[in-house]
Order: C-alpha cells, then sequence, then structure tokens
C-alpha cells in the first residue's frame, strides 16, 4: 500500500526539506502551498512530488484537498503541519487583522487540517501527526504576541489530541525549531541576527534537514510509542 504524506508549506524552507526527507523515506509526498507559484513549480521539478495550492484557514476547502489526495493518491498516514507566517509588532500597536492572520494561518490551519483527517486515521487505526512549532511558542518573544500565541497553542492542542488519539494508534508530536537557515530568518537583519546567533550555544543557526531528520524520525515505526512529545531544536538556546 502507498505512504501517502501531506506536509502544508511543505514547498519552502523547513516544508521542503520535510517534504524531500519524507519523499526519501519512501512516502509519495503532496505539498501544501498558498501563494508562491514560482516556488511551487520549482518544487515540482526538483522532487517530482506534487503540490497543491490551498488556502489552510479555511475549513470547507480543507476538507475536500483532503478528500481528493485521499482519492486520487491514496490513504494519507502522515500529517505535517508546518504552514506559518510572521506579522510582527508590539501590542499595544498591532491591528486585529495581524492578530487575526497569524493566529488563522499558524493555529486554525493546524486544527482544519487535523479535523479533516484525524477521523479517517481513528477508523484506519493509523495515524502520525507532527506539528510545527517554534522556540517562540516555548519562550515568547518581544513583538511577537500573536506569533508567540499560535505557536504555543499548537504545543496545547498536540498533547489534547495525542491524549485522544494514542487508543486509535494515532501519534500526534510537536517540533519548536529554534532560529534555522529559511526565507524567514534571511528576511531579519544582520545585526540582529548575529545579536540571535550570539545567543545560541552552538554559535549557529540550525539548518532545515536537521528539523526534517526529527520529523522522519517522528514519522516513522521506529517512534511508535511516542506521543505528545515535545522535541525542541534549538541548538541550546532556550532548554525546557
Amino acid at each position: 500500500m502507498t505512504k501517502v504524506a501531506v506536509v502544508t508549506g511543505g514547498t519552502r524552507g523547513i516544508g521542503k526539506a520535510i517534504s524531500k526527507e519524507l519523499k526519501n523515506d519512501g512516502y509519495l509526498v503532496v505539498a501544501i502551498y498558498h501563494g508562491n507559484e514560482e516556488a511551487a513549480q520549482k518544487f515540482r521539478d526538483e522532487t517530482g512530488c506534487s503540490a497543491i495550492k490551498l488556502d489552510v484557514t479555511d475549513f470547507a476547502k480543507c476538507q475536500a484537498v483532503i478528500e481528493k489526495i485521499e482519492s486520487d493518491f491514496g490513504n494519507i498516514g502522515v500529517l505535517v503541519n508546518n504552514a506559518g507566517v510572521t506579522r510582527d509588532g508590539v501590542l499595544h500597536k498591532m491591528s486585529e487583522e495581524s492578530w487575526d492572520y497569524v493566529l488563522q494561518t499558524n493555529l486554525t490551519s493546524c486544527f482544519n487540517m487535523c479535523r479533516a483527517i484525524i477521523l479517517k486515521m481513528r477508523e484506519r487505526k493509523f495515524g502520525r501527526i507532527v506539528n510545527i512549532s517554534s522556540i517562540n511558542g516555548q519562550k515568547g518573544q518581544f513583538g511577537q504576541v500573536n506569533y508567540s500565541a499560535a505557536k504555543a497553542g499548537m504545543i496545547g492542542f498536540t498533547k489534547a489530541l495525542a491524549l485522544e488519539s494514542a487508543a486509535k494508534n494515532v501519534t500526534v508530536n510537536v517540533v519548536c525549531p529554534g532560529y534555522i537557515e529559511t526565507d524567514m530568518t534571511a528576511a531579519i537583519s544582520k545585526e540582529v541576527l548575529n545579536s540571535i546567533i550570539r545567543q545560541i550555544p552552538e554559535m549557529r543557526m540550525g539548518k532545515p534537514d536537521e528539523i526534517a531528520a526529527i520529523v522522519s524520525f517522528l514519522a516513522s515505526d521506529k517512534a511508535a510509542f511516542v506521543t505528545g512529545a515535545t522535541i525542541s531544536a534549538n541548538g541550546g538556546q532556550y532548554m525546557v
């Protein structure tokens, strides 16, 4: 039976690395993207994987896409919720739109995608769900009340869903990357980035492949007894 894995935000950065790693593990990978058509086509050309455009904040569209993926490719065994955005700003200056946009894209999308597949995983008595949170969901970050709240919410969401799903052989875990070399961190000024790196005991940023390796493990049979876990990968910057 074909093993199908779905990765949201799966055509760039950490998501792209996860998609490639899962493909190497033998999965038929379907990457979800929102708007960057050029990156999506480049991903298709490089990997041979499918990439489907989807607004993950839309509940009904998530339901429809999950149904289509299962119809076209087979049963989904792995779901990785990696879609994420930032709209930084201190709370006393933050707009309602910035709050809603970040919460919807980072956290509500996690609900939408899990809600669309969880019943099927429970019925089949197998599933691996991996949610990608952030170091800033663990410790908070100045100017990121919206992002920190959304990423912290993913951690609580993961633990609760893990409890609900464990008896059905569906594991749910969360990975909290620190600062990783991606397009998102590339937008940070060099001065700020250097100050961040000085706070990391390993004195470097992480690489997308290092996060992908953790997801690969959590999706594998080797991790069958791991559920509800929060795995930090931040070079020692923040220890829980």
